[in-house]
């Protein structure tokens, strides 16, 4: 009966009643029998009645279980199409890190007049980088990147022309500093082409390409390239970029330098506006690169060039009227095969108006004119590192390498003579040990020498440990 359809059932029931009917017109003629068959009629359909009614009863109880089960299949479609969205979002986020510590020993001289040095060792927390990115979709991402430098933050030049009396007010936050090094969002259609913009590396020297621990062999990035640009250079702007065959290209328009910082013994390097709370804009750079190959990952050749005039970002613009336009050629080679390691850069930078920035900034308000006795005209500056990877003949991840860097930011100048003092040549040797391929652990040792012949060699150690990884 429980598997017999409603309708069914009514069927019966009509049969029933009309057997009733039948019984009785067949047993009219005794009233007796008649009023039990009555009776008994009456009993089979109160049962019957009660077999409806407890179908009716197991229809809805089956009826709410489909809704409910319903219900629940819904309740876990959505379950797993929240954690699929979620997954997706963490599968957009990237986090990268890197960093080093380093500790040095060397001679070094109070002063350009000081002829003996003295020996010194230092610990230094040099930096920690951290970078966070999101890929918005298959054509657009953005990337953030975040520098500790010496462990801690940070300073900042502000320039004010009304409170300060025009002077420039340092406010000193902490010890070290913290700075946004990158900042860009990217659209890539394509591989062939791309538009990057925000806050952006300059593709001019090797560090802004090679600057985790494990992608050079020395304990501190080159000293040479040091001497002419601004570590890890970056600015705001946009730039193109993209590979055709193995060709990588570049080009920007940035925000300039400012040459109230121009100093002798980094050249233009310190007129990078990160010390400022804003950057001035008005004089703008061009940058352009080409490289064969790919640095990161093995051998390359390229060149790039860097053009823009300096004296339009100046706070004191009345100082001087001329452009201070700065030009940088760089050209670097790298051959990575095997056990073979050989990487190489050459700088050439000219200065105009070197005379004029050095007049303005002896004469302006809250810099010490000490520092600016001499601007090159022209600049130069190269290094080459060589070096053995002898895991591929041993079971030991060591790398041994030699290495020299020479810089001399006062090659030319305009007038006078250019003092020797600035050019220095670094040789050393050193080795690089991977006890994980995320970690390195560096030791180097070398000499100093400066184009001085009353200046004696000085030797110097350095120690550091680095480590890089990404999620």
């Amino acid at each position: 009966m429980k598997n017999m359809s409603k309708h069914v059932k009514l069927n019966l029931l009509a049969a029933t009643i009309a057997g009733v009917f039948s019984a009785s017109a067949m047993s009219a003629t005794d009233p007796e029998a008649l009023a039990a068959a009555i009776a008994k009629q009456e009993a089979e359909l109160v049962a019957l009645k009660g077999q409806l009614k407890e179908l009716a009863k197991q229809q809805r109880e089956q009826q709410a279980q489909a809704e409910q089960q319903k219900a629940q299949q819904l309740e876990q479609q959505t379950a797993i199409e929240t954690v699929q969205a979620e997954s997706s979002k963490l599968s957009k986020f990237s986090f990268k890190s890197y960093g080093s510590v380093i500790y040095t020993n060397d001679e070094y001289y109070d002063n350009v007049q000081d002829t003996t040095p003295e020996r010194r060792g230092r610990f230094d927390l040099e930096r920690i980088v951290t970078e966070f990115g999101y890929q918005f979709n298959d054509e657009w991402d953005m990337e953030v990147e975040i520098e500790y430098e010496h462990g801690g933050t940070g300073s900042s030049l502000e320039y004010d022309g009304f409170d300060e009396f025009g002077e420039f007010e340092a406010e000193v936050e902490a010890g070290g500093e913290v700075m946004i090094e990158k900042a860009q969002i990217r659209y890539r259609p394509s591989d062939a082409f791309g538009v990057k913009f925000g806050n952006i590396h300059l593709p001019v020297g090797l560090s802004s390409t090679l600057h985790k621990p494990n992608q050079y062999l020395t304990v501190q990035r080159h000293k040479s390239e040091a001497a002419m640009l601004p570590a890890v250079w970056n600015e705001n702007g946009i730039g193109v970029f993209g590979e055709i065959a193995n060709f990588h290209y570049q080009a920007q328009v940035v925000s300039g330098l400012n040459s109230e910082y121009f100093r002798t013994y980094d050249w233009v390097a310190s007129g990078h506006q990160k010390r400022f709370e804003h950057v001035n804009g008005d004089d703008l750079a061009y940058v352009v690169r080409l490289d064969y190959g790919n640095f990161k990952s093995g051998s390359a050749v390229g060149v790039s060039y860097y053009y823009g005039n300096t004296s339009g970002n100046r706070h004191k613009t009345n100082k001087m009227s001329a452009d201070g336009t700065v030009g940088i050629l760089s050209v670097a080679g790298a051959y990575v095969e095997g056990p073979w390691i050989l990487r190489g850069q050459y700088l050439n930078g000219t200065l105009s108006d070197a005379d004029a920035i050095t007049q303005a900034n002896k004469t302006t308000p809250g810099l010490k004119p000490g520092n600016f006795a001499q601007l090159g005209s022209e600049s130069e500056a190269f290094f080459v590192e060589a070096g053995v990877d002898l895991s591929h003949f041993t079971s030991i991840p060591v790398t041994v390498f030699a290495n020299i860097d020479y810089s001399n930011p006062l090659k030319e100048v305009e007038s006078g003579i250019a003092t020797k003092r600035y050019e220095n040549t670094w040789i050393s040797g050193g080795i690089n040990y991977f006890p994980i391929p995320e970690i390195v652990i560096k030791a180097e040792a070398g000499v100093q020498q400066v184009a001085v012949s009353s200046i004696p060699d000085t030797n110097f150690f350095a120690l550091g440990v680095g480590y890089q990884f990404s999620l």
